[in-house]
């Protein structure tokens, strides 16, 4: 058999080697070693009590063995996606299921796992070992391990079908993203542009061997043309290209639509829970999270929804007022919302994002941010040249300290054809405790920035340094863990409404004079952020910050109720429901043709299903860690080292409440959060 490089035992993925011809062979030869593995040791388990040793901890380096092979494609189908690896990844992902449903019905598996915690070896286990034996009890019981034999096949063909549903909703976004371009020989059209939105596009078309300007749906390209174009119907037309992704509305109408997609993939998603005994989907997608219930969880956002949605009406009509007296915008349409935003930003407080760019060059920030970390926890950073990588634009780091590797990151900043839109973090490796030693954690950071044009840096808006400092909080979560058992290793066993939590208390350094000192230098000068800009950017940043809460409780609420209320929706269902939330909570004006929910991949091929509200659950606790900062100081060592060791280092190791409330020394508390989002109803 010829070598494949999945199959390699490497500390980091050959991605120079690996090729869309390994992944099935390499999938199938680990899915069969893992198999064979498992049997054996519920066999040897059903002899003799099994102990950690002898059961556990084998059983762990099976899985984690399949992990370290199936990260790095997953990662090359998100970031360098292209037919033949489409193809490969999408033939596995049937098998992956398969697996795991096998795994998780596993009977005699169950029972060892159940030996263990009722036997003798139960004494002898940390406090770790035993959070990883509870939950994965618990996760055998949602797997369906206790269904009869019917219904087990049935829980194995849904998990199978809502896989495949995934991957697929995913790449129609990713297609119907691409389709669209508007080629743009006079740059007169492109008027209001600022010049590095010009300098991309231009890129784009002679990246296409076209002459003048490409607009694109990829976010560096549309936000820019819908934030400052001056024509109003180029931005009608951008816009509408944008919202009508993957849908049967606008210029690809019905080529890649998602419709079908959503209804079949909500369907499923109830009968799996009906299957295991809960009346919705969001009844038991909430088993796994901090939360109690979906009535709790729609009282929470309801009461942030009171708070903020009245002010958000204030904010609105006021940018209504201008739109007319100063722009001559009598009716404010969809399109021109984030244009007349940006008009209204910079007459109020004299700033826009552009203005700030020079004043973020990549290179400086993501050093800012090594120099931010470093003050925080003590830790250093060096770049590893000779690392293997998958693009000329991907760049891998060490984390160290003490002089010695704790963890390593890949970080993938820029956007570019094949890359799945957003900003993420994933793990390529996780740490754990192996025969050999520690396994080191590794991380991919992925954003997707204005990428560098003709040999100058790129220079970034505050909101992406935000965004960026956001997935490097997830990396540190991840990368600062202290746990040595994979289960609870970093976010894994983290409550999926607190594993925001690292991501969100990062972005207050975006802010912060102390903060911004590390990462904020003007490209060409390298002056430092003048102290009247910082204080306009201060000052801006609760600009329209209820209509930003609104929008951000329309998707939880919708998202919610979608997986509580609503049993086999039909597509004009699934549209009523949301222009019912949107008539509760939003209040910016709507189209008809919109058709957001086709491309919400959160939920729909992410894990944010029935647990979009994470996001603000989180940010509650995220904005209460950091009035402690606040108090103590924003680099105060002792209150970055207790929450290191509270809440980094934990992982899924203790009760997500109960790290809070040992690094805060109480409850969370909603009033930071409203304070700092500038709702003047707290």
């Amino acid at each position: 058999m010829p070598r494949n490089p999945l199959l390699e035992n490497d500390e980091l993925p050959a991605f120079g080697e690996i090729r869309p011809e390994h992944v099935v062979p390499a999938l199938d030869a680990l899915l069969a070693e893992s198999r064979g593995g498992i049997q054996q040791l519920a066999d040897q388990a059903s002899h003799t009590a099994p102990t950690w040793e002898s059961f556990a901890a084998p059983l762990e380096a099976l899985n984690d063995r399949l992990a370290r092979a199936w990260s790095p494609v997953s990662h090359l189908n998100g970031t360098m996606n292209t037919p033949a690896l489409r193809e490969a990844y999408q033939a596995c992902l049937g098998k992956l299921s398969e697996y795991s449903t096998w795994m998780g019905q596993h009977e005699g598996l169950f029972h060892a796992w159940q030996a263990v915690k009722d036997g003798p070896a139960w004494a002898e286990l940390d406090s770790a070992q035993r959070r990883t034996v509870e939950q994965t009890l618990r996760d055998f019981h949602l797997a369906g391990v206790d269904l009869a034999p019917e219904k087990k096949a049935r829980y194995g063909e849904i998990q199978a079908r809502l896989s495949e549903l995934s991957n697929q909703f995913s790449n129609h976004v990713l297609d119907a993203t691409q389709a669209w371009h508007k080629d743009v020989a006079n740059a007169d059209v492109l008027a209001g542009l600022p010049q590095s939105a010009l300098d991309t596009l231009k890129a784009n078309a002679d990246a296409k061997g076209v002459e003048g300007y490409r607009i694109t749906l990829d976010f560096p390209s549309f936000f820019p043309v819908v934030s400052y174009a001056d024509d109003r119907d180029l931005r009608r037309e951008v816009y509408t290209a944008f919202v009508t992704r993957a849908s049967d509305q606008g210029p690809d109408a019905g080529r890649f639509d998602n419709a079908p997609l959503i209804e079949e993939i909500l369907a499923l998603r109830q009968e799996l829970a009906e299957l295991l005994g809960f009346a919705t989907y969001a009844d038991y997608s909430l088993v796994t999270k901090m939360a109690d219930s979906p009535e709790q969880v729609l009282a929470f956002l309801e009461d942030l929804a009171r708070r903020a949605v009245p002010q958000a009406r204030e904010e609105f009509a006021e940018l209504t007022d201008y739109a007319r007296d100063q722009l001559e915008l009598d009716e404010l349409q969809p399109w021109d919302i984030a244009y007349a935003s940006e008009k209204l930003r910079e007459a109020r407080h004299a700033i826009s994002q552009e203005q700030l760019r020079p004043y973020f060059p990549a290179p400086k920030v993501v050093d800012g941010l090594f120099q931010v970390v470093e003050r925080l926890y003590g830790v250093r950073f060096e770049e590893d040249l000779d690392a293997p990588s998958y693009h000329e634009d991907v760049r891998y780091f060490r984390i160290m300290e003490d002089g010695s590797p704790i963890a390593g990151f890949y970080l993938d900043l820029y956007a570019r054809e094949g890359k799945r839109g957003g900003a993420w973090m994933a793990d390529c490796r996780v740490r754990r405790q192996t025969e050999n030693g520690l396994q080191l954690p590794v991380a991919f950071l992925t954003c997707n920035f204005t990428p560098p044009v003709e040999g100058r840096p790129a220079l970034l808006t505050h909101d992406e340094v935000t965004t960026l400092f956001h997935e490097f909080g997830h990396g540190l979560h991840h990368m600062l863990t202290k746990q040595q058992i994979a289960d609870i290793s970093g976010i894994n066993g983290v409550a999926w409404d607190a594993v925001e939590l690292p991501s969100q208390f990062m972005e207050n350094y975006c802010w912060e004079r102390e903060g911004l000192d590390f990462l904020a230098s003007h490209v060409e000068t390298g002056e430092p952020l003048p102290t009247e800009l910082l204080e306009r950017l201060q000052a801006a940043k609760n600009f329209q910050s209820a209509m930003g809460m609104a929008r951000q409780l329309e998707f939880s609420l919708f998202d919610l109720r979608l997986h509580h209320e609503l049993t086999a929706p039909t597509a004009a269902q699934v549209q009523a429901l949301l222009d019912e939330v949107r008539e509760a909570v939003s209040v910016v004006p709507k189209v008809d043709c919109n058709r957001f929910q086709n491309s919400f991949g959160h939920i729909f091929a992410g894990g944010y299903a029935a647990g979009y509200y994470s996001y603000k659950w989180a940010e509650v606790l995220s904005a209460d860690a950091w009035s402690a900062f606040e108090e103590a100081g924003i680099f105060d060592p002792d209150t970055g080292k207790r929450f290191r060791q509270e809440i980094l280092e934990q992982g899924g190791a203790r009760d997500a409440a109960e790290m809070f409330r040992n690094f805060r020394g109480r409850e969370p508390s909603v009033e930071p959060l409203l304070r700092h989002s500038g709702i003047r109803a707290a």
